[in-house]
This record gives C-alpha cells, sequence and structure tokens, in this order.
C-alpha cells in the first residue's frame, strides 16, 4: 500500500501542489483517490476529484475533496473553470494514462499550471506548440521511491492518513486475475492479494 501511496505522492509533487491552491485529480481509481490523499496532505486549499461513481465520490470526500465533478471532457474542464473563476487549477493530477483524460487535464490547467501524471499513458499524444503557448509544465516519471517512503511509513504508522481504504476486495493470490477482472469492471476500486 505504501508503494501506491509514493506514486500519488510523486503525482501531487510533480504538479507542484501548493498550500492553498487548486488542484484537480482526473480518475477516481486508487491512483487518483490516494492522488486526493496526497493533495490534502500538502496543503491544497480546493480539490476538485473527476469520478462518476458514488462509491468513488464518497471516498474521495472522505479523502477530503472538497467538489465532485461527474462531467468529463470539455464539459467537465467548463466546470472547473467556472469553480476558479475562469482560470483553472493551479495542479492537475492526471491519474488515468488516455489521451482523453490528458488532454481534460491539460484543459483544465491554468496558465503557467502543472500537471502530473503518473504511470506509463497509454498512446497519449500532445501538441508541443501548444503546451508551449499554453504555459503548462508537464512532469512525470518513475517515482523516487526513497525520497517519499519514510515520510509516508511515518504518516501512515501514526494514522494521519489511511490510504488502505481503496481495498475494497481481498482474494487468494492463485485468484489474481478475478482481482483484476473486478478492478476493470469497477466492482472494486483496489483488491489485495493475500496468500
Amino acid at each position: 500500500m505504501l508503494g501506491r501511496s509514493r506514486h500519488r505522492l510523486v503525482s501531487a509533487d510533480a504538479a507542484n501542489v501548493k498550500p492553498g491552491g487548486a488542484v484537480v485529480v482526473v480518475g477516481d481509481g486508487a491512483v487518483g483517490l490516494l492522488g486526493v490523499l496526497s493533495a490534502k496532505q500538502m496543503g491544497a486549499g480546493r480539490i476538485i476529484a473527476m469520478s462518476r461513481h458514488d462509491k468513488r465520490q464518497k471516498l474521495a470526500r472522505e479523502y477530503d475533496a472538497t467538489d465532485i465533478v461527474a462531467e468529463r471532457g470539455d464539459e467537465a474542464v467548463a466546470l472547473v473553470k467556472d469553480m476558479t473563476k475562469g482560470i483553472g487549477a493551479d495542479s492537475v493530477l492526471e491519474c488515468v494514462g488516455t489521451q482523453e483524460s490528458m488532454m481534460q487535464a491539460i484543459k483544465s490547467t491554468r496558465p503557467g499550471g502543472h500537471i502530473g501524471y503518473v504511470g506509463v499513458p497509454h498512446g497519449v499524444e500532445l501538441d508541443g506548440q501548444k503546451l508551449f503557448f499554453d504555459l503548462v509544465h508537464l512532469h512525470g516519471g518513475p517515482a523516487p521511491v526513497r525520497r517519499f517512503l519514510p515520510k509516508l511509513i511515518d504518516l501512515v504508522l501514526n494514522g494521519a492518513i489511511n490510504p488502505g481504504k481503496v481495498f475494497e476486495l481481498v482474494l487468494p493470490l492463485d485468484q489474481v486475475a478475478e482481482g483484476y477482472r473486478a478492478m476493470d469492471e469497477r466492482r472494486a476500486i483496489k483488491t489485495l492479494p493475500r496468500t
């Protein structure tokens, strides 16, 4: 669980989350939900979680999301702009890795804002000239584990955060394929294998 938490903290760090800032989290899986948790830990003043699922919206709220946006694409971007007085978010955590989610993240970011993405994007193509003129900072890559792990261990052991809430299903190790199916079909946010 700490490994997953570290990836979310990396996304929030890459997105340059600052105390009091407005943050958008694109994605409501374990990655996005723990991104909400990380943004709160870094002092974000407003956290807008993008989610269409009641159960995941509820957990986003437990992790201190201030707003939920169920819409997608340009409709979602328009709502984010409205919530941020027409400017866009200071920081956006892109936690899905698709072309649509990346474009939603870019369009939701204010000029000069930052996007942090985790994982490897799937089929994402970016227009470098548009990023250049939109003044959007885009940062992602493998997590520097040793940098974040001591702080995360301390937060968990002291009860300051509970990232384990994303585990909705526990299965024996020999049923790992069913665990992935459950996540893919959105029957579980995250599956925890047991031996």
